[in-house]
C-alpha cells in the first residue's frame, strides 16, 4: 500500500495520513483525498473559525457548521474566513 496520496487540496501527491481523522463518509474521503500537509491546513482554518465565530466544539450546531466548512474547504467551493477576518501576519 502507497503511503502517498493524490491530495485533493494541494493538487499534488503528498504524505498519505496515518488513520482516517473524522468519523463516517466524510472521514473516509478525507482519508482517501487528502494528504497530511492539506489535513494540517484545514486545522489552522477550523482553529480560525472556531476562534473568530466563538464556537464552541460541544455545541452540535457549530460542529455541524464545522462539518460543513470541512466538506467546502476540501471538496467544494472552499472555506472562507469571516468577512471581516484580518490575518496577524
Amino acid at each position: 500500500m502507497s503511503d502517498t496520496v493524490f491530495c485533493v487540496k494541494l493538487g499534488q501527491e503528498g504524505q498519505k495520513l496515518k488513520r482516517q481523522p473524522y468519523p463516517g463518509e466524510l472521514g473516509e474521503r478525507i482519508f482517501a483525498n487528502v494528504s497530511q500537509e492539506g489535513w494540517k491546513m484545514w486545522l489552522g482554518h477550523q482553529t480560525m473559525l472556531i476562534n473568530e465565530y466563538r464556537l464552541s466544539p460541544m455545541d452540535p450546531k457549530a460542529r455541524s457548521f464545522l462539518e460543513q466548512e470541512m466538506e467546502n474547504f476540501f471538496f467544494g467551493e472552499g472555506s472562507a474566513p469571516p468577512p471581516d477576518f484580518q490575518p496577524t501576519e
